[in-house]
């Protein structure tokens, strides 16, 4: 069967749901093609915390808003949400249920418009010439395609791009590249779990991988409480990295990561207050995922850009995340912005510099290794979620190709949606 829209949207991750929910707002036709059986990707099936919605440092500077704040806002109104502060230095975290977040992207998909596909495989782009004019799909119904005036890549690997001959660097084979993650989440826990502090936790662990009756490769890490009550939830296990399709690599390190939740799981009940009578709820659906293919756009964020503020004349995007660097080690690399600064994601570097037709959103945005390391959180990837979707909407109306949609024009629309394009206050650095 072969579909229409005025948008496109691959992947349906925290990036890709804002993007399809701004483009259909916005008035285009919409359709969202996604793997699983639940909208969120990451959001709901390896992750319990928005982060990158503030600013690390005492102040807490709020520098997301506009459509992510009303995910948060209807999180709120079905459920409890916890904000942590600055949680690992890397600012508030806004921890949620993730079942709730599946009930609230179905919502606001549906109040949106958006026509969803589900249990429906990516197979590539449709083409004409450097033009990207659609994505090619497999599903239980057979083979298809959805044709559009403008395509958005929200596969968190860059899929369509790579398909369509675009350029991009690939994490570990063009450098360096981050570990992966199962996540679990753990019931029954006692009171005294919340007094262990984090620097208690890592000693904890290094005596247990000492002892030898533990094999923890990570001897850092976080367990966190969750709204609810006796349950806890993980970020711990680190895997080694694998291209996205190596699927027999990523088959590997599904199977690893499992096994290293069951031993961090037995180290918690072993070793840490609290967990005695602790039981495992689960483990995450499939691994968590932080850096495979980044396109080369038509500009390139980098470290430099993250360290030094730099606010961009075509800034979509505001972000003061540090450069969180989950290497092989056993320890996590941290670069902090100077002064709880902060900097612009340029639209730019949602544009593929080969490619027409077609813009990324989310963790595949045109960036070096150390400035993806600050720029992959959610709340980041949201903002520029509704960028994408709103700059597609844009071009699918004009009848334009999203570089060509004026950037005045979408940073004026982003402005009236209440996104944060980070132009009040005194950047350290501006950049053309």
């Amino acid at each position: 069967m072969d579909y229409q829209a005025d948008v496109v949207v691959a992947g349906a991750g925290s990036a890709g749901m804002v993007a399809a929910i701004a483009a259909a707002r916005n008035g285009a036709r919409t359709i969202l093609i996604e793997r699983g059986g639940f909208l969120g990707g990451i959001s709901t099936a390896v992750l319990d915390t928005m982060y990158a919605f503030y600013a690390p440092g005492d102040a807490q500077e709020k520098v997301v808003s506009g459509l992510p704040d009303e995910v948060v806002d209807r999180i709120e109104k079905y459920d409890v949400v916890l904000r942590r502060p600055n949680t690992f230095g890397s600012g508030t975290g806004i921890t949620y249920n993730p079942e709730t977040l599946k009930r609230v992207w179905d919502d606001l998909a549906e109040e949106a418009g958006v026509k969803i596909l589900l249990h429906s495989f990516i197979t590539g782009a449709v083409t004409e010439g450097s033009k990207v004019t659609g994505i090619r799909f497999v599903n239980k119904a057979g083979s298809h395609k959805v044709t559009a005036k403008a395509v958005i890549d929200a596969s968190g690997d860059a899929d369509l791009v790579a398909d369509a001959g675009g350029d991009f660097e690939l994490a570990g084979r063009d450098g360096a590249q981050q570990t992966l993650s199962t996540t679990f989440r753990i019931g029954n826990v006692g009171e005294r779990a919340l007094g262990v502090k984090k620097d208690e936790l890592h000693a904890l662990m290094r005596e247990a991988n000492k002892s030898g009756r533990f094999v923890l490769p990570r001897e850092e890490g976080s367990v966190h409480r969750t709204p609810d009550k006796g349950i806890m939830a993980t970020i711990m296990t680190r895997v080694p990295g694998t291209a996205p399709d190596d699927i027999e690599g990523i088959s590997r390190a599904e199977a690893q990561g499992r096994a290293q939740a069951q031993e961090y799981f037995r180290f918690l009940k072993e070793m840490v207050p609290g967990y005695e009578n602790s039981v495992l709820i689960g483990t995450s659906p499939w691994i968590g995922v932080r850096e495979t293919r980044r396109i080369l756009g038509d500009y390139q964020l980098n470290g430099e850009d993250v360290l030094a503020a730099r606010r961009f004349e075509d800034g979509i995007a505001r972000c003061g995340a540090p450069i969180e660097d989950h290497h092989a080690g056993r320890d996590t690399r941290w670069a902090y912005i100077p002064n709880s600064g902060t900097y612009t994601i340029p639209f730019r570097a949602l544009l593929p510099r080969n490619l027409d037709g077609i813009l990324v959103a989310g963790r595949c945005l045109s960036s070096t290794h150390d400035a993806h390391a600050s720029a992959r959180s959610i709340g980041t990837c949201m903002a520029m979620g509704q960028a994408a979707g709103s700059a597609a909407a844009l071009a699918a109306d004009k009848g334009i190709t999203p570089r060509q949609v004026p950037t005045d024009t979408l940073l004026a629309l982003l402005d009236r949606q209440g996104a944060d394009l980070g132009r009040r206050g005194k950047a350290a650095s501006d950049a053309a």
